[in-house]
């Protein structure tokens, strides 16, 4: 059973930096694509960047744009975003996902396959 194992989440204030880490048990392969969603309380499930795993073609969510940079690295199986100028309305829970069928373009939830445990971004002055 694959797993997706998420560090890098905390509290920062805002105008400050993370940077998460996504780590996959099992070796991908190129007609994957790896991203990241998030959900804030009281509000849905939403789509913020992915990365096609063989051409490392990005696409992300407009709000992001510009602030987040999410990476690959194929040989240790592990997607990243690194967030800089957060906002406190970038607060939620981020979680990593895996659609085994995507290879460009958004991910849709109801084609991510895998999804990590979560990992808490909290905003605030």
């Amino acid at each position: 059973q694959l797993h997706l194992v998420e560090s890098g989440g905390g509290f920062v204030q805002p105008g400050g930096s993370l940077r998460l880490s996504c780590a996959a048990s099992e070796q991908l392969f190129s007609s994957d694509a790896l991203g990241w969603f998030r959900q804030a309380p009281g509000r849905e499930r939403e789509f913020v960047a992915a990365i096609n795993w063989s051409t490392g073609v990005t696409s992300y969510v407009d709000s992001v744009k510009g602030r987040f940079t999410i990476s690959r690295d194929n040989a240790k199986n592990t997607v990243y975003l690194q967030m800089n100028s957060l906002k406190p309305e970038d607060t939620a829970v981020y979680y990593c996902a895996l659609s085994l069928l995507m290879t460009t373009g958004p991910m849709s939830p109801s084609g991510v396959n895998y999804w990590g445990q979560g990992t808490q971004v909290t905003v605030s002055s």
